[in-house]
């Protein structure tokens, strides 16, 4: 489990990932690593690393004059339209598409479909 006390969520996942694997080091030979070393495969490892989730609702190409003129009550026009899917994206590439929903207080999202992310590669 991840260490939930270190004030960084890096700090916890190297001291984790540090823990479990074993770092090559110059000069060290595979015959000089103890035979009861922790093992993992990258796959395993992977699933630690933290990244971030986004949906985009759309987007819109306009010129640096509109953007000077946006105030508090303008209105800009995105290129999708209302009630289509959003584009889920992780670490900003696109994986799949979603419907916004409310879960408690939050906002959520539903995924519709995933054709973005090999999850085959990630499975236990």
């Amino acid at each position: 489990m991840m260490n939930m006390n270190v004030a960084n969520p890096s700090d916890a996942l190297l001291e984790d990932l540090s823990e479990e694997m074993i770092i090559d080091q110059p000069g060290t030979e595979l015959t000089d690593i103890p035979a009861s070393a922790p093992r993992r495969d990258l796959p395993a490892m992977m699933r630690k690393i933290p990244v971030t989730l986004t949906l985009e609702v759309g987007s819109a190409r306009i010129s640096l004059q509109d953007l000077m003129n946006i105030g508090p009550d303008s209105v800009v026009e995105l290129d999708v339209l209302a009630g289509e899917p959003l584009v889920i994206k992780v670490n900003g590439t696109a994986i799949g598409r979603a419907e916004v929903v409310v879960a408690g207080e939050n906002y959520g999202l539903k995924v519709i479909d995933l054709d973005g992310l090999n999850l085959d590669m990630m499975a236990p």
